[in-house]
């Protein structure tokens, strides 16, 4: 299984960034896909999840309204469109994956596989 997040860089607050992971090893379109972030000296924290159709999504409240996430099931891939970008975005973005209820798209302990994380550095 390999989830390889790529699309991070460094962008001037307010603008946007377009992250991408795609999968390979396991059957993509039967997962939960989601969407952490870990900023320096900061616990991983949940960003944003897609279900395995991508019909249903989920927000962090601190990202809502900005980021938008979407799966193409066809490409393996899981996207995660970030627009309006402020410095406290800044931190590595990691994908991941899991198989169970939606209710437990939130909680890192349920994710079965991570990608290597991609960082976003958003100044001032």
């Amino acid at each position: 299984v390999q989830l390889q997040a790529s699309g991070g860089g460094l962008v001037q607050a307010g603008g946007s960034l377009r992250l991408s992971c795609t999968a390979s090893g396991y059957t993509f379109s039967t997962y939960i896909m989601g969407w952490f972030r870990q900023a320096p000296g900061k616990e991983r924290r949940f960003v944003a999840g897609v279900s395995e159709s991508g019909g249903y999504q989920y927000y962090a409240d601190s990202v809502q309204g900005r980021l938008i996430i979407s799966r193409d099931n066809a490409k393996n891939t899981v996207y995660l469109q970030m627009n309006s970008l402020k410095p406290e975005d800044t931190a590595v973005y990691y994908c991941a994956a899991y198989k169970d209820d939606w209710r437990w798209v939130r909680v890192s302990s349920k994710y079965a596989y991570w990608g290597q994380g991609t960082l976003v550095t958003v100044s001032s």
